[in-house]
């Protein structure tokens, strides 16, 4: 099933059995992508000895690529829980409704974005508060 195939079934097909399996496939294969991820960072960063490099600017490259990497891991490892969690959603057949609203979230934004809880609007709802309080 393509992306094409779910966003072509009707409205009233929403979150049907195969819109969610089609999901859950999708999320679970994230998943995957990042924790293989992380072990390839953990054993690229076991396999690679520092101590022994003299110049001190190679050093800074090396500690800053690392400096990177981590930065990289650590936004994967918050978007691993947001994936366990829509794939707890999907057990609970309440995937793809707004948490706040409790309406449909859409097909496209949740192609986009499977990890979504909010729609659009109630996003834009939050973005809006959270500037108008930053403001303050």
């Amino acid at each position: 099933m393509t992306d094409d195939d779910i966003l072509q079934m009707a409205d009233s097909d929403y979150m049907n059995e195969v819109q969610l399996a089609f999901f859950k496939k999708r999320l679970i294969a994230l998943e995957s992508e990042m924790v293989e991820n992380a072990k390839k960072t953990t054993q690229a960063f076991q396999e690679q000895e520092t101590n022994y490099i003299a110049d001190p600017s190679d050093r800074a490259t090396i500690e800053e690529e690392y400096a990177l990497e981590l930065r990289t891991r650590d936004r994967e490892r918050k978007l691993l829980q947001k994936i366990r969690s829509a794939l707890e959603l999907i057990g609970s057949g309440e995937y793809g409704f707004c948490e706040d609203t409790g309406e449909p979230i859409g097909l496209k934004r949740l192609l986009a974005r499977p990890t979504a809880t909010l729609s659009i609007e109630a996003q834009e709802r939050r973005e809006k508060m959270q500037k108008h309080f930053a403001e303050d």
